[in-house]
Formats: C-alpha cells, structure tokens, sequence
C-alpha cells in the first residue's frame, strides 16, 4: 500500500525472534519490492522453536536516504507500518531442502489501519556444523524472496551468506549475523548448542499479480489434514478488492487471456496454378502457435476459431496472424498481419461481445495487399468470457488438432432414469416342438443389457403356464431400446428352444407416479421364432401364443446411482413430484499444488483435469498439460433440492493427450467429498484438500486441491421443513424396494450413466464415471469392516462413558457431585411434572455448551477412522483384488482362513447377544420352572407394594439404595445379575 503521499512507497522488513531483530535494506519508490536477503539469527536452545513467534513487520521508510538502510534499531517509532505477520515456529523447516515457500497475507496493526499485499517466506534450521561459517551465530533467520532453492554454502573468510543465485538484474544479497554479546573477532571456536537457521523470503506481491497467488498458512501438523486459506475472492465478506469483476465468477481469481477470434476472410488471392486457394490462418505470439482448420478452394473462408492467450506467459509485445495456403510440399504465404499488444480492449462480462473488424493483409515487406482482407477481434478477457470454454488454449498448445478436444472443460448431464417394472402374469396356448412332453417354459426379459427370468415351478410345466412375478429394470430416456420378452423351453439344463418372442417399445408404457392407481394388465401376441421368412411369419399370425403382462413406468421412485450414504440426489423421476429448490451451491476449483507425477515414464508429469458432480450435472475442467500446480480457476453453479446431499469433485489424469489408443484408462489421483449439511449458509469456505490414493502399496498423498464452496440458501422456511420430511420419494416407502434388488438396479443404472456420457465429446470415460460413483463399494475389504467396528466401539463409548459417570456418582468419588445427583433425585421425585423439562433444559445447555466447539472446516477424508494408515499390504491387495479372484491358490486359501478367523469372532459376539436376549425371553416361558416362579411371586409381591406405597416414596427407597455409599456395598454380584445369569438360553440346543 502506498504510504508516502505520491503513490509509492519505502518498504523494509524487520524480524524480531527471540528477542533479537534484524531488518533488510529500503526498497525506494517500489511498492513490488525484492529483497533477496539473509537474516541470522542466534536460538541456544532448539527445542524451545516451536514455541518461539517470529514478528515480521514491513515498514515505510520516511527517510529520504539509504545510507543508513542496514541500521537496527527499531523502526516503530520512526516508520509507518505496512503490515505484519507473526509466524510460529512450528512453521520452521528442520532442513534446508525441506523449505518451502510460504506465503501469506499482510496483516493489520490496528483497526484502521490501511493495509494490502502478501509477503514471501522461507524458513528453515540448520545445525552449527553446516553454519555458513565458523563466527556465524548459532542460529540464522534468512529474508529472501527468490523461489528457487538454496545453492550450497559459499564459504569465505570473513562472512558467508547461504541464500539462492541471484539473478544478473539483482545486487548481491546481504547477510546480517547477531553476534552474543562481547564475542571478539578472532575469538576461537568453543562448542555450543546446535544452531537453527530460519529462512525467509519476503515479497510484497505486484497489484496485478496478488490476485493470482493463493496464501499459504503454516503447515498442518497432521499430513492428511485441511489447510484453510485466505485467498482474495471477490465473493467473500469484507473483500475491497478494485478488480472485482461484476460477474458471477467471484470464487475464483480472474485470470487474464488474450482473445483473438478469427471470423472470417474474404478476396484471398489465388496461389495455386489453377487458381484455386486452400487457406488457414496461423496465430503466432512468442513460441505459442494456433492454426485452425484449412478449407479447401475457398477463397472467402469462413473460420470462426478463437484463440486465448494466457496473460501470464505473454512472450511478446506483437501478435503476428497470418494466412497460408495448404499444399502438399510446402505451404504457401498469402499475407500476414501485425498487431501491437499495447493498445488492447479489455472486456468484462455481461458486455457484449466484442464486435470483429477488417483489416487489410500485408505481404512480407509490410505492403498492403490490393486483395484479401482478415475479420478479426481481439481483447482482453477473463475465465468468465463466454469463449473461453471453446477457445483453442496456449496450455494445449502442443497437443494435436484431434485431441484438442480432450483438453476443453464441459458440461455434462445424466440420462433422466426410470424404473421400468413388469409383472409376468400367464401365458396361453404354447407350442412346443416336441407335443410328447410338456414344457418347462422360462420367460426371459433383455433391455439393453439388463437380463431377468423366471424360475421354474410345478405350476408353470404346462402349456398354459402361470409365473406371477414381477421384475424391475432400469429405462432411461429417450427409451430407445425395445423391451425383449421371449419364451423359451428348457429341454436341458444349457439347451433351451424358443416358443415365443415380442418386442415392446418403452416408449408405449404408461407412468405410474401414485399407488393409488392402478396399471390394466394386457394379454400381448407372441411371434413365432422362424428362419423362413416374412411369409411364414404371416400365415402363422392367425394363431399365437399370447402372454400376459403388466408394463408401466414407475416414475415415483428416485433411481439411485450412487451410494445412498453419500448421494447427491434425492428427487423422484416424475418432475411434478419434484420440490422447489431451496438453494445454490457453488464450487470454485481454484488449483491443486504438488501432485504426483503420473507420466514419469514418458519423461512429462501430469496432465490434470477435475470432475464434478452434484444431482445430474457433471462437469470437467480443462485439461493443464505437463504440471504438478495446475492453476483453473473455473467456477460451476447447481441448484440445490435437498440440504443432506453430497457434492463429489475429484483430480484425474488425462492419459489420451499423446494420441494413446482408447482402452487406455484416465489414471486416478484423488477424491474429495463435501456434505452441503454441513457447511453454514452464504459463507465461502476455501481450503487445500489433500488427495489420497489407496493402493496395494499402502496410503499415498498425490497432491492437494484448493476449492472453495458457498451454499446460498433461498428458501429458509423450505429447508427448515425438509428436515422433517422424509428423505427419499414417498413410493420408497410405500412400496420399499428390497436392499439386495435396490443394490443390483443401482449397479445397473450407474453401467446406463457410464455408457450414456462414454458417447458425449469428450467422451466422460468409463473409469471416470465409476470412480465418481463408487461402483465398487459394496465388495468386501477388511479394512472397511475395522472402520465399521471401531465406528460402532466409538458410539458406544458414549454410553460407556455414561455408565462411568453413574459409577463415580455411586463409589462417591466426587461427594459434592454426588451430593448434588441426591438433591437432583430428590427434586425430580417429588416434582416428577419436571422430569421432562428437566431432561430437554439439559439437552438445550449440552448444545450451548458445544457450540463453542463447532466444526470451522468442512468434513473430508478421515484417514484415522478409514484405518488406511495402518492397513497391511496384503489386505489392501485383497480389497483390490478382481472378483471373482485371480489370485493363486494359496493366496486365496490364507485369505479364506483370515475371513474364516474374523467370522469366527463375529460369530461369538452375535451368539452372545443371542444369549442374553433368551435369557431376558426365557423369564417367562417355564423353561426354567423354578425361575419363572420365583419371578411371578416376585412380581406379585412387588406389585401389591407398589399398590399400597406412593411413588415417590418408593422411587426414594430404589433410588437411595442404588446411590448408596460404598462402605455399604458389597463387591460381589448383585442378586438381580446373579438371577438373570441363571436364566436358560437355547445355546445348549445348538449342535
């Protein structure tokens, strides 16, 4: 921020560490400052650092001389403040090579102070052993902004500075060491403690470019964790940022192209012999090229291509277009223009489209030409241009014409699904070939590549068979796949022979959306199965076998193709049924940082792209090529039915960009997964996401993804009353479904998705598809059943912790507590209209009290409770093995007998509560005649003493007995347990 008056500044730095500060050289009149500076500083004791802060403090410099720029006193009191930051030192590095850096937002010194910009940090440790030299301090603290990484020691004779090369442009960094207290310059060396070096880079951003970096806060402590960041959108609260753009886009960072569309030419001059002209137009800007397509003998040719240009990677001040005529040998030059960069419109949607204009083709020499003119429009524009879904990119530019396709960010949408369900009645009149055996006739029903029969019963081997089974499949619109129904013998168990066959278009099937209406049945005719042609076909339709269905489509129902534990639609297939939507969710994908480098064999790294989906829209984001820190930035809105949903983004590999053959599959790199439930309304929530990869080699993090999300609700009342709504379509309760049918129409819908967006361009490939929608999640994995086990151990504890707290109160470890669970017992007792407020007043302060300790992040993937930390390699081969499996024998049998291991031990915790809950079955059935009697009298007795006592005197006596002091308690069982142990279970009756 400028500070002087003249819209500059004087920045410096200062670091204070432990009570020791050092500050850097003024920078004058710059408000884009570059130190490249070292700063030392002295820590005796390491293993105080983390709990050591770091002040850095950047300052305006009133003075007008930098003749006494090293000074270190104080700048306080003497120079205006352009922000702070204070830094733990759990942020430190314990290494050189381990530092990164860091970058974070300049903070306020005061409520009205004026502050902007970011600063750059590096900071790292070393040991006095590789100090930069022997009368170096036993800790250094190093300011430096250059990102490259540190080159070796130099070593000289008088002082040494451990910073990076500098570039030609920049004067040589300067290195300030603190020195105790009376140390002499040819002191001898003495041992001391090991010295920390702390390294910082600190560069206060240019205003065009803070929009463009994303701030850093300090390492996480767990590396699977979410670091929240701060970057500066234009859509979060407070931000007075002046190139917010008056657009929808403010939840992401505008990122700057160069636009060039080239429309069309006319009057291009013949080049060829016979006057003929196959032109295209070649967009040059530095080392980037764009050509579009050659139209051949076409001397008004029409292109309407558009070209962007990353403003970042400009190369140079003049764009060069120019048109060449296609031939075999070598391409002719027709005529060429140039265009300074200087000058260029910027635009910013919802202005219109910029409007193209001629312009007159030059030759070599810079001549205009008498012919051949260029429509051309050229501008600065953002993400947010309604080009820059289709504009060929300077990212892409070594990709191919014809997998130019592959890189471009889509919108996607699923199939609109429905059940489809069919009752198979009866049939009539039969004929089988062979009239000496009756038939076991077998109903078989295809669509698509969903297949259902019948099963063979005593009552259908007849001529006139009768099923009465009803079967449900998946249709999707347009239903342009028929329904096949045939009937066929089984005159073997693998021979079967037609009897009859009919195809039923979809399309004819009547909706039903409410039980309460009834489907007619219909008695349908079957054809003859025949290889003698249309004739035969028609002299055989006097008589026909007949079939009776009933078909209709079932649109109440949601057709789930995800999992029910994190989908993200809940909605039924009839839009009438539909609910009007309460909110909209939006998603920046910002960038992701430190992926894994997935094409190392083919000398590039990655080239990554993310995918969305939430309800039936997809969406893909461009495809960056050969870079581990893609940079998107694109933004995508859904609207939002239900709160309790799931949106799924993950990071994927584009492995069809070097022209590879389509079998090959796009490779996994990680997945994120964001409840809506979970996040407060109009709040935008912006963290690094860590993608992790489950592998048969154990856990690996491939990166992080920075997102931010903000769910804006529109309807409050609407939202408040779905949470006592149910949470799936009324005919799932109606008419359940059952979980082993629901699970395979679920398998078969996600196949339907996959198989639909496969035929988009470009194509949503199936691995995509299936990794978004866990087609795999139902299959066994041990160390998914150690996650359920602990989960259900986790709650109850809860009730553990109860029963603890109950035992202290009666063992009187606590006697104030205890006193005070008396008098409570007692109020209660004698107040019983109290009971129930009292319970929901507790109730209401449990909640008070935990807001307090509410959730500030988002959920995301738990690597503790997943039990993927730990997981042996072996069980994750399991998990990840085919099935049926394709492991050798003896694999297989000593994974047969682990399973067969831990059945058994979930067979003995089943048996045992089996146990318990016939002994409790058992009080009353005269199994044990002597208990039962016991009891009955028991009973009796205790019935008659509460007939003739009150209440509240006989919960008094129960409640003071069971809260009594230790001193008179025993230590052996009660009598109560000792009966009920005694009670028989039928665990002897089990063979």
């Amino acid at each position: 921020m400028h500070k002087d008056g003249l819209g500059s500044a004087n920045p410096f730095v200062e670091v204070e560490l432990d009570g020791q500060k050092q500050r850097t050289q003024t920078k004058f009149k710059d408000l884009n400052p570059t130190w490249n500076e070292t700063l030392v500083f002295n820590v005796s004791d390491p293993s105080i650092l983390p709990n050591l802060t770091i002040d850095v403090s950047v300052y305006h410099d009133r003075r007008q001389s930098s003749s006494n720029s090293s000074d270190h006193s104080s700048a306080s009191g003497h120079h205006r403040s352009l922000g702070r930051v204070r830094i733990s030192g759990v942020s430190v590095a314990p290494s050189p090579s381990e530092a990164q850096i860091l970058r974070f937002p300049l903070d306020k010194r005061g409520f009205f102070s004026n502050i902007s910009g970011d600063i750059a940090l590096r900071l790292y440790a070393f040991q006095e052993s590789s100090s930069p030299s022997p009368g170096a301090a036993e800790t250094s603290t190093i300011l430096n902004p250059d990102p490259s990484p540190p080159l070796p020691h130099k070593k000289e004779k008088k002082k040494s500075t451990s910073v990076p090369q500098p570039s030609p442009d920049l004067k040589e960094p300067r290195v300030f060491f603190s020195v105790p207290a009376g140390a002499q310059g040819n002191r001898p060396a003495q041992p001391a403690p090991p010295a920390v070096e702390v390294r910082t880079a600190a560069t206060p951003l240019p205003a065009s470019a803070v929009m463009q970096i994303q701030t850093a806060p300090p390492r996480p402590q767990s590396e699977y964790g979410l670091v929240e960041t701060r970057p500066p959108l234009a859509g979060r609260v407070g931000y007075r940022g002046r190139d917010k753009i008056s657009s929808t886009y403010d939840l992401v960072l505008p990122m700057q192209f160069l636009y060039v569309n080239v429309v069309k030419a006319r009057d291009l001059p013949p080049m060829d012999v016979t006057g003929s002209l196959d032109p295209y137009v070649e967009v040059k800007l530095g080392n980037y090229k764009g050509i579009t397509k050659h139209l051949e003998k076409n001397q008004n040719p029409v292109f309407n291509q558009t070209f962007a240009f990353s403003r970042d990677r400009l190369q140079a001040s003049h764009l060069e277009i120019t048109v060449k005529d296609k031939d075999v040998v070598k391409d002719d030059f027709v005529g060429r223009l140039q265009l300074d960069l200087s000058d260029i419109p910027h635009r910013v949607p919802p202005d219109s489209p910029l409007a193209p204009q001629w312009y007159r083709l030059e030759d070599k020499k810079g001549e205009k030409l008498k012919k051949g003119e260029l429509m051309l429009a050229i501008w600065m524009g953002t993400q947010a241009d309604e080009a820059f879904p289709e504009a060929w990119h300077s990212d892409a530019h070594s990709v191919g014409a014809q997998v130019l396709a592959h890189t471009r960010s889509k919108v996607y949408f699923s199939p609109k699904l429905c059940y489809l369900r069919v009752l198979v009645i009866e049939a009539q009149d039969l004929v089988p070939s062979n009239r000496t055996r009756l038939p076991d006739p077998v109903v078989r029903l295809q669509l698509g590549h969903q297949l259902r029969t019948t099963r063979p019963t005593p009552t259908t081997r007849s001529v006139n068979p009768v099923w009465n089974e009803e079967f449900m499949l998946v249709a999707s619109e347009p239903f342009d796949e028929p329904l096949v129904i045939s009937i066929d013998d089984r005159i073997e168990a693998n021979k079967m022979e037609p009897l009859g066959r009919f195809m039923f278009p979809v399309v004819a099937a009547p909706n039903r959306t409410d039980h309460s209406k009834p489907i007619e049945s219909r008695w349908f005719n079957l054809a003859k199965p025949s290889s003698s042609g249309e004739e035969v076909e028609k002299k055989e339709s006097k008589f026909s076998s007949k079939i009776h269905l009933r078909i209709f489509l079932d649109t109440g129902y949601h057709v789930l193709d995800e999992s029910t534990h994190y989908s993200s639609d809940l909605r039924p297939t009839a839009r009438h049924l539909r609910k009007p939507g309460i909110g909209i969710l939006e998603l920046g994908i910002l960038d992701a940082r430190n992926l894994m480098p997935m094409k190392s064999k083919e000398g590039r790294t990655t080239d990554a792209y993310c995918v969305a989906k939430y309800g039936p829209k997809w969406v893909r984001t461009r495809t960056l090529l050969d870079t581990l820190n893609p940079r998107w930035h694109e933004q995508y809105t859904w609207e939002v039915f239900d709160p309790c949903t799931v949106i799924t983004i993950a990071v994927f590999d584009n492995c069809h960009i070097s022209g590879n053959k389509e079998d090959v599959k796009d490779q996994r790199i990680g997945k994120v997964r964001i409840r809506l439930s979970t996040l407060e309304a109009n709040r935008v929530y912006s963290h690094y996401y860590p993608l992790l990869a489950l592998q048969t080699s154990g856990l690996k993090k491939t990166g992080e993804l920075h997102l931010a999300v903000r769910f804006t609700c529109t309807a409050w009342v609407n939202m408040v009353a779905l949470y006592g709504k149910p949470l799936l379509p009324k005919m799932h309760y109606v008419e359940p479904i059952s979980v082993v049918q629901l699970d395979i129409l679920r398998h078969q819908a996600m196949q339907i998705v996959a198989a639909r967006l496969g035929r988009a361009e470009p194509p949503l490939r199936r691995e995509v598809v299936e990794y978004m929608l866990d087609v795999d999640s139902h299959m066994w994995s041990l160390r998914r059943s150690k996650a359920n086990f602990y989960r259900i151990t986790s709650l109850l504890s809860g009730l553990g912790a109860v029963f603890r707290w109950l035992e202290s109160i009666r063992n009187w470890r606590n006697p104030i507590t205890t006193i005070l669970a008396h008098i409570l017992f007692l109020i209660l007792v004698c107040y019983p209209e109290l009971i129930l407020p009292t319970i929901f007043l507790y109730l209401f302060m449990i909640g008070i009290w935990n807001y307090r300790f509410r959730p500030r992040h988002p959920p995301h993937m738990d690597t503790k409770l997943s039990c993927a930390e730990l997981a042996h390699p072996d069980e994750l081969d399991e998990e990840f093995d085919t099935f049926p499996s394709t492991k050798p024998t003896d694999i297989v049998k000593m994974r047969y007998d682990r399973l067969r291991n831990v059945a058994g031990r979930v067979q003995t915790v089943v048996g045992d509560l089996a146990t318990q809950a016939e002994r409790a079955q058992a009080i009353l059935s005269w199994r044990d005649p002597r208990a039962t009697a016991i009891f009955i009298m028991l009973s009796l007795l205790l019935a008659v003493f509460l007939y003739i006592t009150p209440f509240q005197v006989a919960a008094v006596i129960l409640g003071l007995y069971f809260l009594r002091h230790p001193r008179f308690r025993s230590k052996m069982p009660s009598v109560p347990y000792n009966f009920y142990r005694r009670l028989p279970a039928k665990s002897d009756m089990l063979l």
